[in-house]
C-alpha cells in the first residue's frame, strides 16, 4: 500500500448523517472480482439520475469542491460489511475520510485497504464544514505521526485516535501480510529461542 504519513489538501463536503454502505456503492455493482471500476460507480445514485446524466446539486459533481478528503456527516459507513464501500472511496481518489462517527466494520476496511477514517468531534466537524462552506479552497491538513488534524486558514486543530498498529501500517505502507514479513527476523529469533529442540 501507499505510505500515509501526512496529507495537505482542498476537501469534498458531504453533510450527510447516516451515510451508508449501500449508498457509498450500490450493491448492484458487487459483482466485480477486482477492484477496478468501483470509483467511477461511488455514490453512484446520488451523483447521477436514472438516465445516468450528473445531479448537479451532489458535491461530488461541483467543480468547486475537489481534493483528497472527503469531510462527511455523523455515522459514516453504517449498513452492510462490505469492503467495496473503502474500495470505491479510494479507488476514486480519497485518503482521508473525515466524520464525527464511523461504523466500526467500515472503519477496519478503511484500515485495511490504506484509507484513513478520522475521527473529530461533533464540534470541530461543524467547524470544518463552515470553513470549506466559506472557502472552497481551505485546506486541511492531517498529520498521522502526531495525530493532529488542522484547518490551515485558522489554525484550529485537534488530535484524532487511531489504533497502533493501523497507524504504524499506514505510514510504513503496510498490510497485514507486509507487517509480518516486515517481523521476519523477530520472529525467526523468537522461534529459535522458544522451540528449541
Amino acid at each position: 500500500m501507499e505510505k500515509f504519513i501526512s496529507l495537505t489538501d482542498t476537501a469534498v463536503p458531504l453533510e450527510i448523517e447516516n451515510i451508508d454502505t449501500d449508498q457509498i456503492i450500490p450493491a448492484r455493482f458487487l459483482k466485480a472480482t477486482d477492484r477496478e471500476g468501483f470509483g467511477e460507480n461511488l455514490f453512484r445514485d446520488w451523483r447521477f439520475d436514472k438516465d445516468g446524466n450528473p445531479n448537479s446539486k451532489f458535491n461530488l459533481n461541483n467543480k468547486k469542491y475537489k481534493g483528497s478528503i472527503l469531510v462527511a456527516g455523523n455515522n459514516f459507513g453504517c449498513g452492510s460489511s462490505r469492503e467495496h464501500a473503502a474500495w470505491a472511496l479510494k479507488a476514486y481518489g480519497f485518503k482521508v475520510i473525515v466524520s464525527s462517527y464511523f461504523a466500526d466494520i467500515f472503519k477496519g476496511n478503511s484500515l485495511n485497504n490504506g484509507l484513513l477514517p478520522l475521527q473529530v468531534s461533533p464540534g470541530f466537524l461543524k467547524k470544518i464544514f463552515k470553513a470549506i462552506y466559506t472557502d472552497s479552497s481551505e485546506e486541511l491538513h492531517v498529520n498521522l505521526e502526531n495525530q493532529l488534524i488542522k484547518i490551515t486558514s485558522t489554525g484550529e486543530a485537534e488530535n484524532f485516535e487511531i489504533d497502533p498498529y493501523k497507524k504504524n501500517c499506514l505510514i510504513n505502507g503496510f498490510d497485514d501480510i507486509d507487517f509480518l514479513v516486515s517481523r521476519k527476523e523477530a520472529i525467526q529469533k523468537f522461534e529459535e529461542k522458544t522451540f528449541q529442540f
